[in-house]
């Protein structure tokens, strides 16, 4: 098929992905802002999120100070950050308008209906009290579109460059949610294991929609490790990163994929064969740190191979 059209199906996907998953940090952040902490400020609660998204410089130059507010009006609102969910809809909007013929007529109409829902609401106003009912409405629209695709795609090429957007995008993901639990968030010692221990655990577990998997798995309290094994090495649990590569691997050997076959495939032997101690002895932090440089490389060559506009 022609790199142009697997380029505007990639990122479509991609854009969509980043969507959910602006909503599932944004709503994880809310969520434990409402959780009494004297140890820790307003901004020390809202920081993460724009460390995360890697807008630290233009966060400080648009908006200065990290409240509730301005985060929320940056990571979700702002057009002029193009990693905001405004920004990423419309973007996944224009790139899927570009290749209508290229997917189900079904497909095109939820992408368009959502984003003219999107843009009634913004005529309506949404405030920071629309905060959890608006990232939510977000990640439902996400999952009507990912089963759209699937009840109504043909499974061709266009179809493998959609999954394989979505894959790359939600590992990236997975993988700094995790870290900023561990390292951004992590609670001071005496705090451990507490109630507030507890309740971030769960909300992180819940952002990623694995809260009922976890009981159903560990049938036990919430245990850092263990949280850490579900999201990083359970093959079975859709947002991991091993259940990512999983899906990556096949796709790639499919679309004959030379260098992103053998850089995914390394990713995916160190996640096969891993052992959360060994992750742990190495420092947690560390491996997210290195699976995202690297999972950043693994798109960089894909757009390289494959599509036919610069990262």
């Amino acid at each position: 098929m022609l790199s142009r059209t697997a380029d505007h199906l990639y990122w479509m996907a991609r854009y969509i992905e980043r969507a959910e998953n602006m909503a599932r940090l944004l709503d994880i952040t809310h969520k434990m802002s409402l959780v009494p902490n004297a140890r820790r400020s307003e901004e020390t609660i809202w920081q993460p999120p724009v460390s995360i998204a890697g807008n630290i410089a233009a966060f400080a130059q648009d908006y200065g100070v990290y409240s509730t507010h301005n985060v929320f009006r940056y990571l979700a609102l702002d057009i002029r950050n193009s990693s905001s969910i405004v920004s990423t809809l419309n973007s996944a909007r224009e790139n899927a308008r570009a290749v209508r013929v290229a997917m189900p007529s079904e497909m095109w109409e939820n992408i368009n209906a959502l984003w003219l829902e999107l843009h009634a609401r913004l005529r309506n106003g949404i405030g920071e009290g629309d905060l959890g009912e608006f990232c939510d409405w977000v990640k439902s629209s996400s999952h009507l579109f990912r089963g759209v695709t699937f009840g109504t795609m043909l499974r061709d090429d266009a179809f493998h460059f959609v999954q394989l957007g979505g894959a790359v995008e939600r590992a990236d993901n997975t993988a700094r949610l995790l870290d900023v639990k561990y390292h951004l968030l992590l609670p001071a010692s005496e705090e451990v294991g507490g109630a507030l221990d507890y309740y971030e655990w769960s909300a992180l577990l819940r952002a990623v929609s694995s809260f009922q998997a976890y009981q159903k798995i560990y049938r036990d309290r919430i245990e850092p490790w263990r949280v850490a094994e579900l999201l990083v090495l359970r093959a079975d649990l859709p947002r991991s990163l091993h259940a990512c590569l999983d899906q990556l691997m096949p796709l790639l050997e499919k679309l004959g994929g030379n260098e992103s076959l053998r850089l995914a495939g390394e990713l995916h032997a160190r996640l096969h064969y891993g052992r959360m101690e060994d992750i742990f002895q190495e420092g947690l932090h560390e491996f997210l740190s290195e699976f995202i440089l690297d999972n950043s490389q693994l798109g960089a060559e894909i757009q390289r191979s494959f599509l036919s506009t610069p990262v």
